[in-house]
């Protein structure tokens, strides 16, 4: 029994000790990924207002520069965990525009059973946990959060 609780507390210590990685490793990969789509968008400007013209979303070129800025920068401050609540949730809803508009085959094809094959399925996913969990400890959000409540706290005390 007391090797079992003794195995049990370094577990529980140790996955303690790594609860920043998920937050962290998601805000990474899901940032780098978007990065670069929107560099793709932006480096292919007029093949991207093509395609969204002929997705029929309206006023393709606006939508075309502002969604890949969007996700270029957005990207950016995922890996930065600076603005992730208000990212992942600006980049939620252009997963579920994907979903209604260029993916929309794919997600009827794929419903129910291969749902996890449906890119803008998984990032959505990924994108709706940041924006209810946040940024982690390692993250500029988590920093700048203390700099202000510190600023406040000497405000107030004074």
């Amino acid at each position: 029994m007391r090797l079992l609780d003794r195995c049990w507390n370094t577990v529980s210590k140790t996955t303690g000790a790594l609860q920043f990685a998920p937050p962290l490793l998601t805000r990474l990969v899901i940032g780098v990924t978007f990065f670069y789509t929107g560099q793709g968008k932006l480096q292919n400007l007029d093949r991207t207002i093509s395609f969204f013209g002929n997705l029929g979303i309206p006023f393709p070129a606006a939508n075309a520069i502002f969604i890949s800025s969007l996700e270029m920068i957005g990207g950016i401050c995922l890996v930065l965990g600076l603005g992730t609540r208000l990212f992942a949730a600006l980049l939620s809803s252009t997963m579920v525009v994907a979903l209604m508009t260029a993916d929309r085959e794919s997600l009827i094809g794929k419903f129910p059973a291969e749902l996890t094959d449906v890119a803008p399925v998984m990032l959505l996913l990924f994108l709706i946990w940041l924006a209810l969990y946040g940024a982690g400890t390692v993250s500029l959000d988590r920093h700048l959060g203390r700099l202000f409540r510190r600023a406040h706290d000497t405000r107030v005390a004074a």
